[in-house]
């Protein structure tokens, strides 16, 4: 049997939708599965166990010039690769109108989401591109809904907890270094961010207790902010603060599934930390995490969310990150 998943991006989208692959093999040993997602997140599902050909679709950057002879050529390149196999069934996980296309082109039966969920995005010709569209409960988790809804397709219904399988590189933690704690402080979104002085307080708290600090970041507003949360600790506790150089989201992956937790804001690196199986505590300003937080009937004992009406505070996420830690040292 040969499978191909279309969902094209965004990164937390991606990596709730990770799972599949093993649900599929599980349930159809020997089977060969391909995926189209978007360039930049082409990395992270080359390290996914069970997943063979990556097609990388630049549909992003080809819409703002999509007139230009360059593009015109990428994508006839792109179409001769996604029609070089016949697929026994092709899976739109996204349920736009543009990733449907992609469906469709494929060679081989089509299938895609019937109707939207709450909070995910959906339009409505996609369930009309596919050759069958499936119907799954409007209030669900973004990971069960791509179960879901493969486990339809497939014929099979999905078991278990969900198994990611990112692989991440060899661990770069020095012997007898302190244990290392993430924070995941940016996200594309502003509504979704922790206070900053916030992050200085629960900072402290951890470089009290013998923790040293990473702080990732992945453009300038964010390096900006790692740099000020940093300068805001004393001289003797920042020499075990890291703030992280701009990185390849391969090399990202690495540098976290060395450490030892993540606390983390709603973004695809706080979904990773929970692919990564890392004790985790994820941020959420809003009653959301239903929705695409860790979730216990997935199995994440060490991983929880911190969620309310306005933003969690600093007990909070503290109590929460105890939690955590207890959990995983069981």
């Amino acid at each position: 049997m040969r499978i191909l998943i279309v969902k094209l991006s965004s990164l937390g989208d991606v990596v709730h939708s990770m799972p599949v692959v093993h649900d599929i093999l599980a349930a159809h040993p020997g089977a060969a599965i391909d995926w189209v997602v978007e360039p930049g997140f082409a990395p992270l599902l080359r390290r996914v166990q069970g997943i063979g050909n990556v097609i990388e679709c630049a549909l992003r950057r080809w819409s703002k010039a999509w007139w230009t002879a360059p593009v015109r050529a990428e994508w006839r390149a792109f179409r001769v690769r996604l029609q070089q196999n016949h697929y026994d069934a092709v899976i739109d996980l996204q349920g736009l109108t543009k990733s449907a296309v992609i469906a469709r082109l494929a060679h081989g039966v089509s299938y895609g989401l019937a109707n939207q969920t709450e909070g995910a995005s959906h339009e409505w010709p996609a369930r009309w591109l596919v050759d069958h569209a499936i119907s799954v409960p409007p209030r669900i988790h973004a990971m069960d809904r791509a179960r879901v809804l493969v486990g339809a397709a497939l014929h099979y219904a999905p078991e278990g907890a969900p198994r990611y399988g990112l692989r991440a590189g060899a661990a770069t933690a020095r012997p007898g270094s302190a244990p290392t704690v993430v924070f995941v402080h940016g996200t594309s979104r502003d509504d979704k961010l922790w206070p900053q002085a916030n992050w200085v307080q629960l900072g402290k708290r951890f470089l009290s207790a013998g923790w040293s600090i990473a702080l990732p970041q992945g453009n300038e507003a964010e390096q900006t902010r790692a740099e000020l949360i940093a300068a805001a600790w004393q001289f003797d506790q920042v020499m075990r603060v890291d703030v992280w150089p701009s990185l390849s989201l391969d090399a990202v992956v690495d540098r976290m599934a060395a450490t030892q937790g993540v606390i983390g804001v709603d973004s695809g690196l706080s979904h990773i930390a929970v692919a990564l199986d890392l004790p985790h505590v994820q941020i959420y300003n809003f009653p959301t995490a239903w929705r695409t937080g860790p979730q216990a009937e997935h199995g994440h004992r060490h991983q929880v969310s911190v969620e309310g009406q306005s933003i969690p505070s600093l007990e909070a996420v503290w109590a929460a990150w105890t939690q955590v830690a207890e959990a995983a040292r069981e």
